[in-house]
C-alpha cells in the first residue's frame, strides 16, 4: 500500500514539551519574518522556510541536532522530512508556536 507521505526519517517532540531545553538546544522558526515579530519561543532562530531549504549548508551542520518549528506543524513536519533526508539530525516540533501555552515568549 502506498503511503501519501512516505516514511518519516524524523523525531517529533510537542510544542509544549520545550520549556525546560529553551536556550539548550538549536531552535529554527521557519516561519517568515512578519509572522514572528507577533509571537515567538525564546532561544529560537528564525530562518524562513525557503531560505533553509534552498542553502541548508549556510545555517546547518550535520553533526549538529536541530529543532524545526512553525505557526501549526505542518511547514515543520515537510521541511524536517527534507533535511532528514539530506542527513541532518531534525526534530519536527509539532504543533507548532500557535499550540504554545508556556511563558517562553519573547
Amino acid at each position: 500500500m502506498f503511503s501519501l507521505f512516505g516514511k518519516k526519517d524524523f523525531k517529533s517532540v510537542n510544542v509544549n514539551d520545550l520549556d525546560n531545553i529553551l536556550g539548550k538546544i538549536n531552535l529554527i522558526d521557519i516561519r517568515e519574518p512578519y509572522e514572528v515579530k507577533t509571537r515567538s519561543l525564546k532561544g529560537s532562530k528564525n530562518i524562513p522556510m525557503n531560505n533553509l531549504l534552498k542553502n541548508p549548508e549556510k545555517y546547518l551542520n550535520k553533526e549538529k541536532e536541530y529543532y524545526i518549528m512553525c505557526q501549526s506543524g505542518m511547514r515543520s513536519s515537510r521541511t524536517s522530512n527534507i533535511l532528514s533526508k539530506q542527513g541532518y539530525k531534525i526534530i519536527n516540533v509539532s504543533g507548532g508556536i500557535g499550540l504554545y501555552v508556556g511563558t517562553k515568549i519573547k
